[in-house]
């Protein structure tokens, strides 16, 4: 069998795997703390938190919860709860 150079997968293909199935935590925002720094998002190594106007959002389908995100938070508006 001949593999092309390069990957192997097709680019966008890891929206179609949800990998947050398998976490044990999961980050709770308290969007009343949050003052939208962007830390969090800069951070996060799954790429699932957004930012926007009415506060910080995580796509739990994505997270595994590895918590870099609360550890980074200056504020400590994201707890990791089970």
């Amino acid at each position: 069998m001949k593999l092309s150079i390069g990957g192997v997968c097709k680019a966008g293909e890891s929206k179609n795997y949800h990998t947050g199935t398998w976490r044990t935590f999961k980050p709770v925002v308290d969007n009343d703390k949050c003052i939208k720094c962007g830390i969090c998002e800069r951070y996060c190594p799954d790429f699932c938190i957004d930012i926007k106007e009415d506060g910080c959002h995580v796509n739990l389908d994505y997270c595994k919860g590895c918590g870099i995100c609360a550890h980074e938070c200056p504020v400590k508006s994201i707890t990791m709860e089970v």
